[in-house]
C-alpha cells in the first residue's frame, strides 16, 4: 500500500498585545449625590451581635441618632492630607459605566466590567447636609422608619479611567460616562434603581467655571466643619431634628454620638426660625389623643 504524509499544520498562536491607556475625566454632578456607606454600628452588630434587649431596656435605648448616622453614612479618608474628607468607591463609576453598557448599543456589560477600570481614589468635593427621609424596611410588614444619610446637594469628583486602548478609545469611554451619569447615577436613590433621581452627573471642560466653585467651597477644611456641625438638608428634616433636639432635652437623654444635650441646646438656640416649643406641645397632645382613642 502506497504510504500516506500527513499534512502540516501551523500551531503557532498570535495573541496581540493588550494597550492600556488612562484618561482623567472631570464629573460635576446633576443632582443631590446621598451617601450610602453602612454604618460601624451595623457592621459591629454583623461581627458581635448584642444580646436580646427586653421592653425596659429597648424602652431606655434610643432608637435612633441621627448626628451619628450622618456621620456614619459617609465614606471618610483616612489620609489627613487628602484634598476632601470624603471619596466614594471607585467601584461606584464602574458599575455605573457597565450598567449603563446595558441600554447602549455597542458594547455590553461584561465587556465594559472587563475593559475599563477606575483608578486611584475618587475624593468627592462638596458640603455634606443631614438629610431624613421615611423608608420602607425590609419584611413582610414593610413597616416605615426614619433614614438619616449625608446628602451633597452639590458636589464634584475627578476620575481616572483605565481602559483597553485596542477596543475602545477616550471619546467612547467618556460618552459611555455621560450615559452613566444620566440613566444610572451613583449613590443611594440613584435612577438605576428606578427611585429618586439622586447622583446623576455629567463629564465637564476642568476649566468649567461650575466645577471650580464646587472644587473651591467643598474642600477638605469646609467639609469638616459641615461634618462636625451638620446642617439640615431641608424643611423638613430641619422641623424633624428641631422636634428630635427639643425632646432629647426634655426627656433627659443622652446621645451616644458628639451631639450631646449641650449641641441640642445650642442647635435649639439657633433654630429661630423653628417653633420648638410648638413642635414638642403638638407631639405631647398627639399623645395624649391616642392614649384616650386606645381607652
Amino acid at each position: 500500500m502506497p504510504a500516506f504524509k500527513s499534512k502540516k499544520t501551523d500551531t503557532s498562536i498570535d495573541i496581540m498585545e493588550i494597550k492600556i491607556a488612562r484618561a482623567t475625566f472631570h464629573l460635576l454632578g446633576k443632582s443631590t449625590l446621598i451617601m450610602h456607606r453602612m454604618p460601624e454600628k451595623a457592621w459591629h452588630e454583623l461581627l458581635l451581635p448584642a444580646p436580646k434587649k427586653n421592653a425596659a431596656e429597648r424602652t431606655m435605648t434610643l432608637k435612633h441618632d441621627p448626628y451619628a448616622e450622618f456621620r456614619s453614612s459617609v465614606y471618610r479618608n483616612r489620609d489627613p492630607g487628602a484634598p476632601t474628607r470624603f471619596h466614594m468607591p471607585n467601584g461606584a463609576f464602574k458599575k455605573a459605566m457597565a450598567s449603563a453598557a446595558i441600554d447602549i448599543p455597542g458594547a455590553t456589560k461584561s465587556q465594559i466590567g472587563r475593559l475599563t477600570d477606575i483608578e486611584g481614589e475618587v475624593h468627592v468635593y462638596g458640603l455634606p447636609l443631614l438629610h431624613t427621609a421615611i423608608v420602607r424596611q425590609s419584611g413582610m410588614q414593610r413597616a416605615p422608619d426614619v433614614r438619616t444619610r449625608a446628602a451633597f446637594k452639590t458636589w464634584a469628583c475627578k476620575i481616572t479611567v483605565a481602559f483597553v486602548a485596542n477596543l475602545i478609545v477616550e471619546s467612547q469611554v467618556a460618552n459611555l460616562l455621560n450615559a452613566a451619569g444620566t440613566i444610572i447615577g451613583i449613590g443611594d436613590n440613584r435612577p438605576e434603581k428606578g427611585a429618586d433621581s439622586f447622583g446623576k452627573f455629567e463629564v465637564v471642560d476642568p476649566d468649567d467655571p461650575r466645577f471650580l466653585a464646587v472644587l473651591k467651597a467643598g474642600a477638605a477644611k469646609d467639609q469638616t466643619k459641615a461634618y462636625d456641625n451638620p446642617v439640615a438638608y431641608d424643611e423638613d428634616t430641619e422641623e424633624l431634628l428641631a422636634w428630635f433636639d427639643a425632646e432629647i432635652i426634655r426627656r433627659e437623654k443622652s446621645l451616644p454620638s458628639a451631639a450631646s444635650a449641650r449641641e441640642a441646646q445650642k442647635r435649639i438656640r439657633g433654630n429661630g426660625n423653628v417653633d420648638i416649643a410648638g413642635l414638642v406641645a403638638r407631639d405631647a397632645g398627639k399623645r395624649v389623643g391616642r392614649g384616650r382613642a386606645a381607652q
